[in-house]
Order: structure tokens, then sequence, then C-alpha cells
């Protein structure tokens, strides 16, 4: 029979709102968590830009106002709610529309598939109760040896809290599209690390040792200063509200999710289960020139390319075809690694992102400098944690909403016993086998996630898992279409596909 869980979503993207679908479908209770005031994700774009921070890590999402989708609409969108199919959300019937139809879409969807009718929500600006988040002023540290000289002291306000039931089982975090450091969750630590801090187990209901079965325990951030004794007092209040936690029959740990509240007072909720999906672009990846501390000019991420008013628009007709940057010469010019240097006037680093979760602080769960995330079985699953945590939205290369859907289906009936995975060393082994054959074609550590050109495989492989269909030939070609278009950097693509749908009469909208 299956079993109903306690989960928490952490991110209210497309993943996240996805994912919060099918745990409620297959009759899990759902919190969600959610840094911002609104749901979107990546797609909630911000017009605002941060005049100090050219680096981009500040600013939430890379999108730009005139920003239109590299996929056609009705690839983006979820079964049983057709997307953006037939429907026009924001005003833009195009077939690839502009950011602003995205985010009215997944804003409908929330509303239409019951998750928005699951949530709460306290205004950031006035207190105002109202639908859909609940915004937390600061969180608490879980402290450990490795960091007790290194406190988190960053500010995360508002963050979003999502509530759909009291009482949390579980945690699914939903990666999605893209999140930044700002988006950051209540940290997560792991009982090894409560060990290295007897005095965790000395207060409240972790007195009592027998409690050291708990194997996470969720702790969030503290904003303001960083007075380590203010730190030990929240700590302090934290574990006096924590309710006392081990294993729970066939669900095994549970997690704990303890947070200060606009009003002052610690708030503490129990899960079985979490589930990541705060984005695969999430800070934005600057690599150490050697010599950069010499360069005089400007530095500038991708991600600022939001803002066209940082640029001056100069035409050069002059490409230089090289390869990587070697230095910055003592003179200031970039020298490239076959010897040409050129005086430039700004580096625009468009190396794009790395996946990012700070919240995380797990000893067998890393993201290395390649920014592989790892072990994860089939970019889902932690083999020593799964399968109480989960990842959906990692992949990259592949039709996104869909490869959202179908890992959420599949994480979500692991979770209700409908689904089974492998032993934890038989993840692992499918795990390193993946890892080999990724070196011996060549492929480097940073492609991990990149599901190309295997996507479609892994896709079908998802689907049989869930006891879906195997995806239909059409849209597995109209996405590599659209790719083929993407890639020969014709900016014109979107209004030449529109123009020859209408011609041929086959719109789909």
């Amino acid at each position: 029979m299956p079993r109903a869980r306690v989960v928490a979503v952490v991110g209210a993207g497309a993943a996240g709102l996805e994912a919060a679908r099918e745990l409620l479908r297959e009759g899990h209770a759902v919190t969600v968590f959610e840094r911002s005031d609104r749901v979107g994700g990546t797609w909630a774009y911000d017009p605002r830009a941060d005049e100090t921070d050219p680096l981009g890590a500040a600013v939430h999402g890379s999108l730009y106002a005139s920003l239109r989708t590299n996929l056609p609409r009705e690839l983006m969108g979820f079964s049983g709610h057709e997307s953006l199919v037939g429907r026009v959300f924001a005003g833009d019937p195009r077939t690839f529309p502009g950011h602003q139809e995205v985010l009215a879409f997944l804003r409908a969807f929330a509303e239409e598939s019951g998750v928005a009718r699951r949530v709460s929500v306290i205004s950031a600006q006035d207190g105002r109760r109202c639908r859909l988040v609940t915004p937390i002023t600061a969180f608490a540290v879980g402290f450990n040896e490795r960091r007790t000289s290194n406190a988190f002291t960053t500010s995360w306000s508002p963050a979003t809290h999502l509530v759909d039931d009291s009482g949390m089982d579980g945690e699914l975090l939903a990666a999605g599209g893209a999140t930044y450091r700002a988006a950051c969750p209540p940290s997560i630590v792991t009982q090894l690390d409560l060990d290295r801090e007897p005095d965790l187990h000395t207060q409240g209901p972790r007195g009592n040792r027998a409690a050291s079965n708990l194997a996470h325990s969720v702790w969030a951030r503290l904003s303001p200063s960083g007075d380590p004794g203010s730190v030990t007092e929240l700590r302090a209040e934290v574990l006096r509200a924590s309710p006392p936690l081990g294993r729970r029959g066939e669900g095994g740990e549970r997690w704990s999710v303890a947070w200060r509240g606009e009003d002052g007072e610690v708030a503490v909720e129990a899960f079985d289960a979490v589930v990541v999906c705060n984005g695969h672009c999430t800070v934005p990846l600057v690599p150490k020139l050697p010599g950069i501390d010499k360069w005089r000019g400007k530095q500038m991420h991708a991600t600022i390319t939001a803002f066209p008013s940082h640029f001056e628009i100069r035409i050069n007709t002059r490409w230089l075809n090289v390869h990587q940057v070697d230095c910055i010469q003592d003179d200031g010019q970039v020298r490239f690694a076959e010897g040409a240097a050129v005086a430039a006037d700004v580096i625009l680093y468009c190396t794009g992102y790395r996946y990012h979760f700070p919240f995380l602080d797990l000893d067998e769960l890393t993201v290395d400098d390649e920014n592989r995330v790892g072990p994860l079985y089939k970019h889902v699953f932690p083999p020593k944690y799964a399968p109480n945590l989960s990842f959906v939205g990692l992949p990259v290369k592949t039709i996104l909403f869909q490869s959202f859907e179908l890992e959420a289906k599949w994480v979500a009936r692991v979770l209700s016993g409908r689904a089974a995975l492998p032993s934890e060393e038989g993840m692992l082994a499918a795990v390193r086998e993946h890892y080999r054959r990724m070196e011996e074609s060549g492929r480097p550590r940073r492609h991990t996630h990149a599901l190309m050109p295997e996507w479609v495989e892994y896709m079908d492989w998802l689907a049989e898992q869930v006891g879906e269909r195997r995806l239909e030939a059409r849209r597995r070609d109209m996405y590599e279409r659209a790719l083929q278009r993407v890639w020969s950097l014709d900016g014109g693509y979107r209004d030449s596909c529109e123009d020859e749908e209408k011609g041929s009469g086959d719109s789909k909208v």
C-alpha cells in the first residue's frame, strides 16, 4: 500500500512547482521553500541592476527585458496542463514567446494544479496575509567545528515558505532553471557534523544520546551582524524548540527545519524527505585568471548582460580566433595560450554558472571544481541519502519541463513505495559506470549533467520507471530542430519559424 510522506521542496520555480504537484498527486504532504516573494524561479524577471556587482553574483537571474524562449512553447509545459499551447497567458501568442508569458503560465499552473491552494502567504512589504508564500527574514545557523570561525552572516530576506501541511516527512529539492546565492533555504547538517559538536546533544530533545540516530538536521541561516554570541543564543533557542526526531518506521530518518520569522520567534518543522529544485544556473562561474590582479579594466559576467545600459556598443569588424586565456600580462594586456596578446577594455566572462547548494552540508555529496554534483544516481538520488534526499532539475541539454515532470514523478513514487531504487552499492556502481563512460569518450567532468547526446535515452528510462510512454518522435524532432537553429547563431530564427508555421498553416498556437 502506498505510504504518504511529509516532504519539503526547495525552490518554487518550474521544477519546484511541478515537483510539488506530483508529490501531492501521490498523496504526500508538501511544503515549498522559496527565497523570493513570488513563484517562477529564473522566469521571475527582476529589472533592477546592481552597478556595484558587475560579476552578477547578487543579481537573481539572467533574463533581460526582451528575452524570448529558445524553445517553442509546445515544449514548455506539463502533462494535464498543456503549457502555453492553445492558450495565451500574458498577451504573447508567439511560438517563441517572451519571458513574461512563461512566468504567467507558471503562475496559472500553480493555481490550476492545486499547488497554490495548498500554501499560505505573508506579503514581505506590509505583513498582509495573502496566498502562496510566507517570507522569512532570518535563518538560524547550524554550527560544526569546520565552520565555527566562519559563521554564515549573509542576509536572506525575504525568503518564501509555501505551506501545504504542518507536519512534514520528507524534503524534495528542485533545481529547475536557475537560482543564485541569495536563494538559500535552511542549511542541512548531517549527524556526522552534529557528533563533532557535542553540545548540540545537550539541550532540548537532543539531550538524549539515543537521538543520535538522526541522520539529517536542517538549520537555516542567520542574517544579521555575525556576532558569535547571538548565533550561539539562537542555536540554543532552535534546539529547545525542536521536536524529538529519530527513525520513523520504514521512512527512516527525518529532517528538521528551523528558522526565525519576522516576529522573532523560532519555528521548527520535521520532514521525511527533501527535494531540491533550486536551479542549474546558480552562481556565476568566474575563473581566476593568472595576473588578474594587474587588470585595470572592467570585469563582467554574462549575467549582467541583462542590463544593456552597462555597455557602449562598438562595431569591430576584426575577429580574433583564439584559444584559452593564458594570463594577464604586466602591461595589462590579455595574452592567449598561442602567444597573441590584445589590449582590452572589458573582460566579459561567458563561462556559465556552477551548481550551488550552500544549505547542504553533507560529507558524501559534493559539488567539485568541475561542476559535478555527486555522487548522484541518474542525476536525482545521492546513494548515501536516498530516498530521503533527491534533486529535480539538475540535467541540462534536454527538454527541461518534461525532464522536471518525469524526475518529479519518479521521486514521488519512490517516496510512496510504488517505485524501487537499487541498493546503495548498486546506485554507486551505476554512478561509477557513468563516470567511466564519460572518461572513455573524452567528455569533460563539467559536462556530467549535460545529457546530450543521450538525452532521449535518459527521458525514456525515466518514463519506464513511472509507467509513462516514451518520448514522442515529434517532440524529439521539434527540440532538435530548435537546437540546430540556436547553434546556427541566427538571431532571427524565432521569427522565421513563426513565418514558416503561418505559411504551412501548422501553427500550434
